[in-house]
């Protein structure tokens, strides 16, 4: 039976923004989003990662970071799928919005066991949905040939290392699924949507010889990387989506199905419903990628417009998402063992 308790609705969660060096202002002119000044490279949506916290918006939560609502609520918010997690005290997953004006640094994240042992953090498994593609954007996926680990190191100490990384182009709506272990970097004229778990273990293997704001080249973990990358991750291709249902004014995509995360997109025409329930077992995060939607569920209903994201507690009961507009959303849960 699921509980009435008046702590429990929507959440939605006021971003926390990054500076980094490699950033740009697409938030602002694309997405019509108001920056601080500068650079902003990356906008954290919900997060529960130490790092950057994000702070529910209003209700009763209003102003509480994410980890705080979390150690109250507990199994009410993430379901008994995520019950390893919460005995970790970390929240399963974080959405972020990266916009690349410059080339991110060549990198790769770490499994879980490599992580704890050595960053004191999970794993980091992460998918990209393409919001915004300029001309001739692409990103790379992998490596272009089977290499060794010694090859890859030469290639590194000897400038040649981006001879051996797959660029592939990408399009607005195109999904890229990084496992750990696989090399990739987003290169400038791209926007995505990240979806990853709460993590953030990043290994850098390569950065275009580039000088961070302290006038000294930015930190390399070149031993850590070579440690965990997936060799066998060669020319791989981006996510075709599987179609899993289509009815009056809607269509459901599944994109990704992992361990950590499952993530479906679902186009919605106007005035059509999707109709789901949280019960107990996964909270839901939904991101309205473009349109406008109105969540409506046993109190005030909650509006989304493009590109926000709202987090539906474990035991919210049931709900319905209807489309004002032509709509695409992002729905991403958790699978038991989490």
């Amino acid at each position: 039976m699921l509980s009435c308790d008046p702590l429990i609705y929507p959440l939605t969660f006021k971003p926390e923004t990054r500076p980094y060096i490699w950033g740009g202002r697409n938030l602002e002119t694309v997405l019509g989003r108001k920056l601080p000044p500068g650079k902003t490279a990356e906008s954290w949506e919900i997060s529960g990662h130490a790092h950057g916290p994000t702070a529910v918006e209003s209700g009763h939560w209003a102003g509480t970071p994410l980890p705080e609502v979390m150690a109250t609520l507990g199994e009410r918010l993430v379901g008994h799928n995520a019950a390893g997690m919460l005995a970790r005290g970390k929240f399963p997953l974080l959405v972020k919005i990266l916009d690349a004006q410059d080339n991110l640094s060549v990198q790769v994240h770490p499994g879980d066991t490599y992580a704890l042992a050595h960053s004191n953090d999970l794993g980091k498994v992460e998918c990209w949905y393409v919001l915004h593609a300029e001309p001739g954007a692409e990103l790379i996926y992998g490596l272009n040939t089977h290499v060794t680990r010694e090859e890859f190191r030469r290639a590194i100490d000897n400038n040649t290392l981006v001879d051996m990384l797959y660029s592939v182009p990408i399009a607005e709506g195109d999904v890229v699924f990084l496992r750990a272990g696989t090399v990739h970097a987003l290169k400038a004229g791209a926007m995505v949507v990240e979806i990853q778990q709460n993590s953030d273990a990043t290994y850098r293997v390569y950065d275009w010889g580039r000088i961070g704001n302290d006038g000294l080249p930015r930190k390399l973990h070149i031993d850590e990387a070579l440690d965990v990358i997936d060799w066998d991750v060669v020319r791989p291709g981006l996510v075709q989506p599987r179609e899993v249902a289509r009815r009056d004014g809607l269509i459901r995509w599944e994109l990704v199905r992992c361990p950590q995360f499952s993530l479906e997109k679902v186009e919605l025409s106007p005035g059509a419903t999707y109709v789901g329930r949280c019960a107990g077992d996964t909270f839901e995060i939904w991101g309205c990628i473009r349109g406008e939607v109105d969540v409506n569920w046993s109190g005030e209903p909650v509006t989304l417009s493009r590109v926000r994201f709202a987090l539906l507690p474990a035991t919210l009961g049931d709900y319905s998402i209807i489309a004002r507009t032509p709509t695409v959303l992002l729905r991403a849960t958790v699978p038991p063992g989490n």
